[in-house]
């Protein structure tokens, strides 16, 4: 790849079931110039993440073929004819997939990143970045954890979910279990990360699973799976007990719409909430989220929990691989390695 050269992800097909790297063409242009009121940013870090799956099946909000995928991304501006961005300042955008991009500050998310000393890249895609503000919407806002309480998370091992057992320790949980996908992530939710007890959702039911894992029952779920957890984790809520629902990455490249849970009328008799988050409609916690979390990081209590592909040309592998969850933490790509 060439400095002179811009590349792009299109997508080429609309899958069926689980992607393939058939359905995905890289394509290179000219680097494009800035026209007034934009900037030309370098891609550094690009984020691939589950959501991007149920986009690529098109629709009203899915992605056209034929064009650059987007995602978050951060960035180095190259050049600018945007008043509020200056030539070396770092963005964070939503022109990801692709190695040059032109943006506007305050358009489409474009943010300029705030300074903070000692605070690598990484984080503003992971726990500083909409993961880890999902993470922060769902526990504060949806949930409402309260110290003392106890927590459950699927998909534990990913970005969503170590961002979620990080802040809820934070916020004063008194016991977090999570589940994953293999033996090695549940060593590493234990061993690395600090959380109670996790398991492997592989190894029986999740219902009976979560209640050895928490045999007095759980206040709070943060759900990244759906499907057969989420009706285990119905099981073992104790009254008044909240589920916030980030995402189904158990029917992504399945069927969209599965049988209810068999005992979703438990919510009606344990008075229990269910409620979806949505990042977006969350942005303005982005400074609070900041505060509250970069003196963790600085201090080295919490970390970035990153799993980094190197190279622009690796990038639909890496999201294929977060599709097989052979990441750990947050999945991202480094592209000008």
């Amino acid at each position: 790849m060439t400095t002179d050269t811009a590349y792009a992800v299109h997508q080429i097909a609309r899958p069926a079931g689980f992607p393939s790297a058939s359905d995905f063409a890289y394509v290179s242009s000219p680097v494009p110039e800035p026209a007034p009121g934009t900037a030309l940013v370098q891609n550094l870090l690009l984020s691939v993440d589950p959501y991007h799956r149920g986009m690529m099946d098109g629709g009203e909000d899915g992605f056209e073929l034929g064009t650059p995928l987007e995602g978050r991304s951060v960035g180095r501006v190259l050049a600018s004819r945007d008043p509020g961005l200056r030539e070396g300042d770092l963005v964070f955008h939503r022109q990801g997939w692709r190695t040059h991009a032109l943006v506007t500050l305050g358009a489409d998310g474009a943010r300029k990143l705030r300074n903070h000393e000692g605070i690598p890249l990484e984080a503003y895609l992971s726990i500083l970045g909409g993961t880890g503000l999902t993470a922060y919407a769902a526990l504060t806002r949806t949930a409402g954890l309260r110290e003392g309480e106890d927590l459950f998370v699927s998909a534990a091992a990913g970005g969503v979910g170590t961002a979620v057992g990080h802040i809820a320790r934070l916020l004063g949980a008194r016991r977090i279990v999570g589940s994953a996908g293999s033996a090695a992530k549940v060593r590493h939710l234990t061993e690395v990360l600090g959380f109670d007890a996790a398991f492997d959702y592989h190894d029986g039911p999740v219902g009976e699973q979560l209640a050895k894992a928490a045999p007095d029952g759980i206040d709070v779920y943060v759900d990244n799976v759906g499907g057969e957890h989420l009706e285990g984790a119905i099981e073992v809520l104790r009254e008044y007990g909240r589920i916030a629902w980030v995402g189904a990455i158990s029917m992504y490249n399945g069927d969209r719409s599965p049988a209810a849970p068999r005992n979703l009328f438990e919510v009606v008799h344990k008075s229990l909430r269910l409620e979806g988050v949505l990042v977006r409609n969350h942005t303005n916690l982005q400074d609070e989220m900041e505060d509250f979390l970069v003196p963790h990081l600085r201090s080295g209590r919490i970390g970035t929990d990153t799993t980094v592909a190197q190279g622009f040309e690796h990038t639909v592998e890496a999201f294929l691989g977060m599709l097989r969850g052979d990441n750990l933490g947050k999945m991202l790509v480094r592209a000008n390695a």
